[in-house]
């Protein structure tokens, strides 16, 4: 394959801020970041916005099978060329991901493994982390920008933790697998980046999505409030938080994912 570089030139291409496009061109870079998952030889893999295909030939390399969605139709013919590189390896779809009913593209569990555009990541994640579980993907490996990464990995007390952090940690592990500065994209962005990887586990049992859900954000949604406060709109949260042993002073920062699954439970008994 040409490099990187030279595709994106033939073809005209720059990176589309209304889009939320940075470009890797970095391939050692771009093959750590594909190695996270563990070995994708002959693996399904989800790639949300592969844009001139950096990251696509990082997992295309790895002996993975990509289905590739792309909003940025100026990005297809470079996809295509890989797609020619690597002949029935990589499937590409045309489209907006948060429109696209990606678990029927498959026909098992694939990896998502993703330098999600900056404008969607965050409800691409929402959405693959609330559907029913056990999920119909097996991994996540995504790209965000730093401040969204802390989010999602950050425990009790800390700045960061909130709604995101309870969300990705009641029922699947998350860490940051490796930090990214700003200097690897083209252009660079105003921010540093990470990539997160989540795992899914066992849910706890007796804890619907739905009633977590609005714990969680009539909780963090006035997190300077106390308990007793943020969450008197939430039918049997007050009563629950007294069977639970969760004071009801306490601010949302400090109730731990544990506690909120918990109450929770507490609520959907009720």
């Amino acid at each position: 394959m040409p490099p990187l570089r030279e595709v994106i030139a033939r073809h005209g291409l720059t990176a589309s801020k209304a889009l939320g496009q940075n470009f890797l061109f970095d391939g050692q870079l771009l093959a750590r970041i594909a190695a996270v998952p563990g070995d994708l030889a002959g693996a399904e893999v989800l790639e949300v916005g592969p844009g001139p295909g950096g990251l696509t030939r990082a997992l295309l390399g790895a002996g993975a099978r990509v289905t590739a969605i792309e909003r940025d139709r100026r990005c297809i013919p470079a996809l295509a060329e890989l797609a020619d590189h690597y002949p029935g390896m990589l499937t590409l779809i045309e489209g907006d991901a948060l429109a696209i009913d990606a678990p029927s593209l498959f026909a098992g569990s694939p990896h998502i493994v993703s330098n999600l555009p900056y404008n969607v990541g965050t409800a691409l994640l929402v959405g693959w982390l609330t559907g029913p579980w056990p999920p119909w993907w097996r991994s996540l490996t995504l790209m965000f920008q730093k401040e969204v990464a802390d989010r999602i990995v950050s425990g009790v007390d800390d700045d960061a933790y909130g709604r995101l952090a309870v969300l990705a940690q009641w029922r699947s592990t998350a860490r940051i697998a490796m930090p990214v500065h700003r200097s690897a994209f083209t252009p660079p962005p105003k921010v540093m980046s990470a990539v997160v990887h989540i795992l899914p586990t066992d849910a706890p049992a007796g804890v619907a999505m739905a009633v977590l859900e609005r714990i969680t954000a009539a909780a963090f949604g006035q997190r300077r409030k106390m308990l007793r406060q943020s969450l008197k709109g939430v039918p049997g949260a007050l009563a629950a938080l007294e069977v639970v042993g969760i004071d009801p002073m306490r601010r949302a920062e400090t109730v731990s994912v544990a506690e909120f699954v918990d109450l929770a439970r507490e609520v959907d008994r009720g």
